[in-house]
């Protein structure tokens, strides 16, 4: 089951105060001040209307005698308006307990009347009653949030591996029935490579999703650090990727120190994934150009960059999993992971990963510091 990725905290509760005393608004701001809590604080409907816009607040306090704009019609306003309909309004008045003030207020919106002088006491077990309130309303809404992306991570799954193992399996098939008939031992060999290539398809995607549950389930991939040399690694992975397009001319070219401690098996992840994703979606028939950086005392670099541009709606998602809007019918590649692990793989090393896609040119640049913490 893949889960989404954690999210930031929440933050404060914001509690909006409106009067045109400037004693009064200092006075409740004492009374309400806690770190869980953001005071805003308006001196007409008017300012507070503006504050509404900007700020989701989880209760407002509105006096209710002010000029040009009383508490009675700025509830109005809020109830009026999409953005602030289901905001808690509390009136706070210095005016005697008049039942038609009292209805008039209810009717405009209001959950509670505050009369002066306020008990400080009250006032914060009620104001605790709505911030408890608002919180709850919150996290059941990242909670919603979250499950509703759990289940569409996982739907989309489901669907992109069904789609995408179906290829090489047929191919699987098809040689070994092949093999069943086969007149000649060319004929098997050719079976017999379908194949292997085919296996190390499937192998790779469940690779891929593997490292997917990693990031999404452990919080990141774990990686095992050791000494490494960025240039061997390349070199490593260079013949088999050159082997997979032997039209496609791929230029390394190096600078400086490329030594560090490295997980030396993931960076190779890293660089195939490059250099392969060039292949698969840069300008056929063009060079790929891969540049290994050591210049710098605490950090090296790989950028791998190659002719052809990506979309602009698609740049902002590259890297996310299963873009499957972005892949056309027939294409023979994976499961739409390899950009999303290569972000991992840096992630889990410190690092970073950067992608610039302009005048004709694509190029993914990844850092790393030397000393992976």
């Amino acid at each position: 089951m893949i889960a989404p990725e954690p999210r930031d905290p929440p933050a404060r509760v914001k509690c909006l105060l409106v009067d045109d005393r400037e004693e009064n608004l200092v006075a409740l701001q004492a009374l309400l001040r806690r770190d869980d809590v953001q005071v805003l604080l308006a001196r007409s409907g008017a300012e507070a209307l503006e504050l509404l816009l900007a700020h989701d607040v989880a209760l407002a306090l509105l006096d209710v005698q002010m000029p040009e704009m009383d508490g009675f019609e700025l509830a109005e306003l809020m109830r009026g308006s999409e953005r602030t309909r289901h905001v808690p309004i509390i009136f706070v008045t210095a005016g005697p307990r008049d039942q038609h003030r009292l209805f008039k207020g209810y009717d405009a919106g209001a959950v509670d009347f505050l009369y002066k002088p306020i008990e400080p006491q009250v006032l914060r077990n009620k104001a605790e009653v709505f911030f408890q309130l608002y919180t709850q309303k919150q996290q059941l809404q990242r909670e919603l949030t979250e499950r509703t992306e759990t289940l569409r991570l996982n739907e989309m799954f489901a669907a992109v591996l069904g789609h995408d193992l179906r290829t090489p399996l047929a191919a699987v098939l098809a040689s070994a029935r092949l093999l069943q008939e086969a007149p000649s031992a060319d004929a098997v060999r050719r079976a017999a490579g379908r194949i292997l290539s085919s296996g190390d398809r499937m192998g790779r995607m469940i690779d891929d999703m593997l490292d997917l549950a990693r990031a999404r389930l452990g919080g990141g991939l774990a990686v095992r650090k050791d000494r490494a040399d960025l240039a061997a690694v390349v070199q490593r992975v260079l013949p088999e990727l050159q082997g997979a397009a032997p039209d496609r001319a791929i230029e390394v070219r190096e600078e400086g120190d490329l030594s560090g401690r490295f997980d030396a098996d993931r960076l190779a992840q890293v660089v195939s994934n490059l250099i392969g994703n060039a292949i698969e979606h840069g300008q056929p028939g063009t060079p790929i150009s891969v540049r290994l950086e050591g210049r710098a005392p605490d950090e090296v670099r790989v950028t791998v960059a190659n002719a052809g541009v990506i979309p602009p709606e698609l740049l902002p998602r590259v890297f996310d999993p299963f873009r499957r809007e972005e892949r056309q019918p027939g294409r023979q590649d994976g499961l739409g992971l390899g950009l999303y692990i290569v972000q991992q793989i840096a992630l889990a090393h410190g690092g970073s990963i950067t992608v610039e896609s302009a005048d004709g040119r694509t190029a993914f640049c990844v850092t790393l510091p030397r000393e992976a913490p």
